[in-house]
Parts: structure tokens; C-alpha cells; sequence
């Protein structure tokens, strides 16, 4: 396996990994998407809320504010000593109490733990008038994906490594770096060279001539990860936790063919 980086900040990034096959590059998706655990607000209690919007949608609202977090700091719900009933090892509170006029944002949650609080400190939550309140306790806990979208980790996308072939020269090349519309075409002395941003739509295939001169397609041993961050951990911890989610899996895995000996 031969991995390379193509771009990375902490919110992106992504990669060219080659010698997997399909079934992996769809686990590793799969992984870092649903088996990533993830800080959200799970419930909230409203003691006041005379705003416009239903305690069932400002609830909803905050569920999806990203959260930042250690994940050393927190323990899953069902893996925690206190066996899911609620302590500072697998949950952390979070209040707002504010009244209007005034809009309430997402940094008006003050959190009981210093490393948990809103990513984004300007989401708008909901607008207050005057005389009114809004007075909550949300409680935030550690989740999966695959049980509820506040718990995703990260967008991701993956393709195939583009590659071309060419059957002689093409009569046509320069034509075909005008027609590509991604840009990601060269040609020199009759030959084509395509870059990472081709996504194989075939235009500079049936625009080629001689017809048949010239082959553009995946390869299935190779592929380009595209992974976002849309949490509050960054896109290379994200990949990491993923992998340490399929190596457990694995070991478990090995367990149990072990156990039909």
C-alpha cells in the first residue's frame, strides 16, 4: 500500500492511496462516516422558551452545532464505568440563558467542560423579542454515525485513479486539452497526459481521433480520498480513529473464526 497526500488543512483532507481493492476503500468510507465516535447534544431540557420556534425544533438546531473535543477526555455511553447512567467521563452539560431582544447564537452555550463548546462560535440558533426568554440545559455524549447524522464525523468521497491509454498518436490532441472540462488534459507530440482532476467523462474519448485511439479509465487498485471534517475533530484524526475502528474490528473478527476451530 503507497499512500500520498495531495492537500491538507484541518478541515480537509485529501489523499491518493494505491494497492487496496474497492471493498476496502468502501470500509475505510464507511468507518470514518459511522464508526467514528463523535461529541453532539443528545437531549435538552427547556425550562422558558417563548421564542417562535417549538422546543422540538431549537432542540434539533443544537444537536447539529459541532462540538470540539478530546476524545482521550470522554468514554462511549455503554463503555462507560458508570454503565451509561451519566457522569463527567461520558457527558458534558451545556446551558443558555438568555433573554431578548436578541439573537441567540451558538456561543451562548456555556459549557461545564473547558475542551467542549461550540467549533463555530456564530451559528444562529433563534431570534428573541423583546420580554422574551429562553432557558435550556442540553446534555452532550459521545455517538455514532450510523445511529444519527449529529454523530457524523466527516463527509467523504472516494473515485478511481484516472489513467489513459493511447492506441498510436492522435491526430487531434491539442483539440481534446480545449474540449476537457475539467482542465486536466496535456498533450505533447501527439500523446495525452491526464492529471488527478480528470473524473473520466469520457469527452476527450469520443472527441479523439482516429476513433478508438484513445482510452481513459479508473484504476480499481488505486483511488483518491476526498475527507471532510464536519465535526469538531480534524480530517486527519478523523482518518486515523477510522483506522483504528477497522483494526479492532479485524482483531475481533480473528476472535471469533478462532472460537469455530
Amino acid at each position: 500500500m503507497k499512500i500520498s497526500i495531495m492537500s491538507q488543512t484541518d478541515r480537509e483532507v485529501k489523499f491518493i492511496v494505491e494497492g487496496i481493492r474497492p471493498a476496502f476503500a468502501n470500509s475505510l468510507r464507511r468507518a470514518i462516516m459511522g464508526e467514528v465516535p463523535i461529541m453532539a447534544i443528545s437531549t435538552v431540557e427547556f425550562s422558558a422558551n417563548d421564542s417562535v420556534l417549538y422546543d422540538e425544533t431549537i432542540a434539533h438546531r443544537l444537536a447539529l452545532v459541532p462540538l470540539t473535543f478530546d476524545p482521550k477526555n470522554y468514554n462511549m455511553p455503554n463503555e462507560c464505568k458508570c454503565e451509561g447512567k451519566g457522569c463527567s467521563q461520558c457527558q458534558v452539560t451545556l446551558v443558555i440563558d438568555k433573554k431578548g431582544p436578541t439573537t441567540v447564537y451558538s456561543k451562548d452555550l456555556k459549557s461545564s467542560a473547558d475542551d467542549v463548546k461550540p467549533m463555530l462560535p456564530d451559528i444562529p440558533i433563534v431570534e428573541l423579542a423583546e420580554g422574551q426568554k429562553l432557558k435550556l440545559e442540553a446534555v452532550a455524549k459521545l455517538g455514532l454515525g450510523k445511529i444519527h447524522a449529529k454523530w457524523q464525523a466527516a463527509k467523504v468521497g472516494y473515485r478511481y485513479y484516472p489513467e489513459a491509454q493511447t492506441e498510436g498518436k492522435i491526430s487531434n490532441a491539442e483539440e481534446l486539452v480545449k474540449i476537457c472540462p475539467k482542465n486536466a488534459i496535456t498533450a505533447k507530440d501527439g500523446n495525452i497526459l491526464i492529471s488527478e482532476e480528470c473524473d473520466t467523462c469520457q469527452e476527450c474519448v469520443r472527441a479523439a481521433k482516429p476513433e478508438g485511439s484513445l482510452i481513459v479509465k479508473g484504476n480499481p487498485n488505486k483511488f483518491i480520498f476526498t475527507i471532510e471534517s464536519i465535526s469538531g475533530l480534524n480530517a486527519a484524526d478523523i482518518v486515523s480513529l477510522a483506522i483504528d475502528v477497522l483494526r479492532e474490528k479485524a482483531k475481533e473478527f480473528g476472535k471469533q473464526v478462532k472460537g469455530l476451530k
